[in-house]
């Protein structure tokens, strides 16, 4: 098997005023004629170090249980940035959502072979990561048609979203720790992840999204997360999920 390849980018973002990283994953068998969805992943690097996603990818495309895919990661900076960019009331937080939307895509969708439809584009992330993740998605679903949740923070915001938002546009994978009740947080206080994000999977479940949930025994760490990585790729990119298309005339 070809090995992957993993490309070290960086683009100006004009809504952020900011050079941002990114990691690009391509598959071992990447061909600029054929058309690939692709995911945006915040915590980037941490997905790749901690989540072994492209171990992952590799592994289940050469198997044939997945449709190949694009990887971004995008690194955060420090965790100040982290947190102003990804939590729902993060000071960039909402810029971050217009740059993902409005610039990443067309600058991933004008250099890498993809479907150009918000069936085929995916948000990834764990806790704050997650909790952008599903706010974008949520905001824009004709953009975004996916959503991979490791442990959001949940707030009422993100709530009143999924309870406004069209289910049939928007398909979610969302996993949750039973013992994510006094999780440290970075402004350092003390959260319970897991009574929210029960409440807002009562909220995805009785309004009918394509749906994938499972409280897991476990904290709010990798350890714990790096099964589900795997197992969220298998929901998402299911093998008949995309025909590849071959561009050649």
């Amino acid at each position: 098997m070809a090995d992957a390849k993993m490309l070290e980018q960086k683009i100006w973002s004009n809504v952020l005023n900011e050079e941002l990283d990114l990691l690009i994953y391509l598959p071992p068998t990447f061909s600029p004629l054929s058309k690939y969805p692709f995911f945006l992943v915040q915590d980037g690097k941490d997905y790749f170090q901690f989540g072994k996603l492209a171990r992952f990818a590799d592994e289940l495309a050469e198997s044939k249980q997945i449709q190949e895919a694009i990887f971004v990661g995008i690194p955060y900076k420090t965790v100040e940035d982290r947190r102003a960019k990804y939590h729902p009331n993060g000071a960039q937080n909402e810029a971050y959502i217009r740059f993902l939307a409005h610039e990443l895509v067309p600058y991933i969708e004008a250099n890498f072979p993809t479907y150009h439809m918000g069936a085929s584009r995916f948000l990834m992330g764990d806790s704050l990561g997650a909790s952008v993740s599903l706010k974008a998605a949520l905001k824009y679903p004709h953009t975004f048609g996916n959503a991979i949740l490791h442990s959001p923070l949940v707030t009422d915001e993100l709530m009143e979203l999924a309870n406004k938002a069209n289910p049939a546009l928007v398909k979610i994978f969302h996993v949750i720790g039973s013992e994510e009740t006094e999780v440290p947080t970075t402004d350092n206080d003390v959260a319970n992840f897991l009574e929210p994000n029960l409440a807002l999977h009562r909220i995805l479940e009785a309004r009918g999204f394509e749906y994938y949930f499972q409280e897991f025994e476990g904290k709010h760490r990798w350890k714990y997360w790096q099964p589900f990585v795997k197992e969220a790729l298998q929901f998402m990119l299911d093998k008949e999920q995309f025909e590849t298309e071959d561009m050649t005339v």
